[in-house]
């Protein structure tokens, strides 16, 4: 089995103009929600094997965040790749990644992420399929896992939504 976990970086600020996109970190309410969803990922034992993180600000310093609340740190890549990557490109560094990684973690953007867990789940709760057809929120996490043993094999339809959760969803949830 291969599991795969995709974290769009949480809510970046736009106060500062001139600013190239590239280089906007995040805004108070992402310092703040990015912890929660690591929290979250350490208590169900979401912790990753790889993490590839996009280049961009706000997505290093959401893997930051997320990062502290880990007992573990995994191997951490940072990929200019995955900054505006569109759903071939990500899948082709997805299908790359060495066989003895059992567990991936990208750390990325819209509309990269949200379209590739699109492409790649075929089963899961309806519900939160649906949700996430609709939008993958900022600092929003997709747990994707994969009937195969290696990651070359993981194609269109072969996954199975295992959770999608944001953080304003953990803040009314019981668990």
């Amino acid at each position: 089995m291969r599991r795969l976990m995709l974290l769009r970086h949480a809510k970046s600020d736009w106060s500062e103009p001139g600013l190239s996109d590239h280089d906007r970190p995040l805004n108070r309410r992402g310092q703040e929600t990015a912890p929660k969803i690591g929290a979250y990922m350490a208590r169900h034992g979401l912790v990753p094997d790889r993490v590839l993180c996009s280049t961009a600000l706000r997505a290093r310093e959401t893997w930051e965040e997320v990062a502290t609340e880990f007992k573990d740190h995994p191997l951490t890549v940072y990929e200019d790749r995955l900054y505006n990557a569109r759903t071939d490109g990500i899948l082709a560094m997805v299908r790359d990644t060495k066989d003895r990684i059992g567990s991936l973690l990208l750390v990325g953007h819209n509309p990269g992420l949200q379209e590739l867990a699109g492409l790649l789940i075929a089963s899961g709760d309806l519900a939160h399929r649906e949700k996430l057809r609709e939008k993958l929120p900022t600092a929003g996490l997709v747990v994707i896992d994969f009937a195969v043993d290696e990651w070359a094999k993981v194609h269109p339809h072969a996954g199975r939504l295992e959770r999608f959760v944001a953080p304003r969803w953990l803040e009314t949830a019981t668990d």
